[in-house]
């Protein structure tokens, strides 16, 4: 027996919008056998994971917050790789622009600078240095690829080890606290230098309202801007590109430095938002989980937005669930990365007809 893939001469609107809320649901599917193997009930783990953090206040603002950077770095990777560009390491870029951002945070803490030229200024320079950064570091695998014809694969993904060993070395010895006891971590941020809480006493932050902005203005460009026809057409059919002048080195070059911008800006919203310092680590792996958001949201900034607020709700259940049922942190994880087969998966069906072929 054969399995042959035929790609389809029309895709299907219905079939498109259907196969993310598909892959959801067979992924809860898997995600119950595995609990059940583990010896647990799987629907009071449907309970805990997708239902228990929708009923209460704090757990809907802890939803927005954590879905906050994975939409912000999601909405970036959705420029590369509608471009067939692939922009593996979201999670280094995300780490250099928390890192850039909070350099300032860390500078301005004595309140010298305060005194003299106000404090009004830091935050928005935080956020602009955030983006820098991760703009700057998105562009090294970018020149890579336009010049020297390396794999935007390899090298994003090995500059995050290269940041995340960085933020180490530099929480644990440069950018040290001198009067944090010894801990790796540095200072924690005036009160000038850390987002704004929407509620006083919550936890929802402005970044929250940074992100549905960005979902904004990415829904404009893709929809309504030469640059979002441009990406669309580069991703679909390169050839055609060439022959309007499209250039793609520079396509790669400005799609590579906005995805790592929103990375680095989710960095920094995240840094000085509830984390409030720089620590060994500022990221729950939001680089590579966007990943998912980013496919799952149909390169959408929209859907983005939905995917990433269902992403939220596992890492919240997963956080839940350690504790009332004893399931292993990893199984958040697991879990998400059996979303990212099905949605792969929902993503093969719309693109082409699978037939299968007995015999010769």
């Amino acid at each position: 027996m054969r399995i042959d893939l035929e790609p389809r001469r029309v895709r299907s609107r219905v079939l498109e919008i259907a196969a993310p809320v598909g892959a959801l649901l067979v992924s809860i599917l898997l995600g119950g056998v595995v609990i059940a193997l583990l010896g647990k009930s799987p629907v009071e783990a449907f309970q805990v994971y997708f239902v228990d953090p929708l009923l209460e206040s704090w757990s809907l603002q802890e939803l927005a917050v954590k879905a906050c950077p994975l939409v912000l770095i999601a909405v970036g990777l959705s420029f590369c790789f509608r471009a067939n560009l692939w922009n593996i390491g979201a999670e280094g870029q995300f780490i250099i622009g928390g890192l850039a951002g909070a350099c300032l945070g860390i500078a301005t803490h004595d309140g010298a600078m305060q005194e003299t030229f106000g404090g009004w200024w830091i935050l928005p320079a935080m956020l602009l240095l955030g983006v820098i950064g991760g703009a700057a570091y998105g562009l090294i695998p970018a020149i890579l690829r336009a010049w020297l014809g390396a794999s935007e694969i390899l090298t994003s993904l090995m500059l995050v080890y290269v940041a995340e060993l960085g933020l180490d070395y530099l929480v644990r010895g440069p950018l040290r606290d001198p009067h944090g006891f010894n801990f790796p971590q540095s200072v924690t941020f005036d009160d000038v230098a850390r987002l704004p809480f929407l509620m006083e006493g919550e936890r929802l932050h402005a970044g929250v309202l940074i992100a549905l902005a960005v979902v904004a203005i990415a829904a404009f460009v893709f929809a309504r801007s030469l640059f979002g026809f441009e990406i669309r057409l580069v991703g679909e059919a390169p050839r055609a590109a060439r022959f309007a002048g499209f250039s793609e080195k520079r396509l790669t070059l400005v799609a590579f430095a906005i995805s790592g911008g929103l990375a680095g800006l989710a960095g920094i919203c995240e840094v000085a938002g509830q984390i409030g310092q720089l620590q060994p680590a500022i990221s729950g792996g939001y680089g590579f989980t966007a990943i998912i958001v980013a496919f799952l949201g149909r390169l959408r900034p929209l859907g983005i937005l939905i995917a990433g607020l269902v992403l939220a709700l596992t890492y919240i259940g997963g956080e839940t669930a350690q504790v009332a049922m004893k399931l292993p942190q990893d199984m958040t994880r697991a879990y998400q990365g059996i979303l990212l087969m099905c949605v792969l998966g929902a993503d093969a069906v719309t693109r082409y007809r699978i037939h299968l072929r007995i015999g010769g």
